[in-house]
């Protein structure tokens, strides 16, 4: 079983990249884990929102294969860190390899919600890309030493 955090276009700022490397390299520690990128569309600022969208969704489609599948979108289920931490563990334990999804910064296609097994997110308020890819690392990571009674959370 394995998790993946795909992802569209490179993280830019070094310092996220590095935390996020930082997290990664923990997570390995409980499972076997990846973040995947989906390179940028070239020429995107001369195309316009709905086919950036569009192609993006090809390509996310064409990565996530058969996993369960789960974006990370505004209009998801929210959770404490305690019950998405059960909730990781239930997924972790169907067998299924899990991605979860990243969008660029229009969101995603009607194809790649109608193909999503589910919707998480992270708050209400908005965050950018780069920046939910490191929270979203770290509440993999929190969740797992949740899991382990590990004393990295603290209710």
């Amino acid at each position: 079983m394995k998790i993946t955090l795909l992802v569209v276009g490179k993280t830019t700022n070094a310092r996220l990249e590095t935390l996020i490397t930082e997290y990664t390299n923990r997570l390995k520690h409980y499972l076997t884990f990846e973040v995947r990128v989906i390179p940028e569309l070239s020429g995107k600022g001369k195309i316009s929102m709905d086919i950036q969208k569009r192609q993006e969704g090809e390509l996310i489609l064409k990565a996530v294969g058969n996993t369960f599948t789960i974006l990370l979108d505004e209009h998801g289920r929210e959770y404490r860190s305690l019950d998405f931490a059960a909730h990781l563990q239930k997924l972790m334990s169907s067998g299924r390899d899990v991605t979860f999804v990243v969008g660029g910064p229009y969101g995603f296609s009607k194809d790649v919600y109608d193909r999503a097994d589910g919707l998480i997110s992270l708050s209400q308020m908005t965050f950018s890309h780069q920046m939910i890819r490191l929270l979203f690392v770290e509440q993999i990571y929190r969740a797992m030493t949740i899991l382990r009674n590990e004393p990295y959370h603290h209710e």
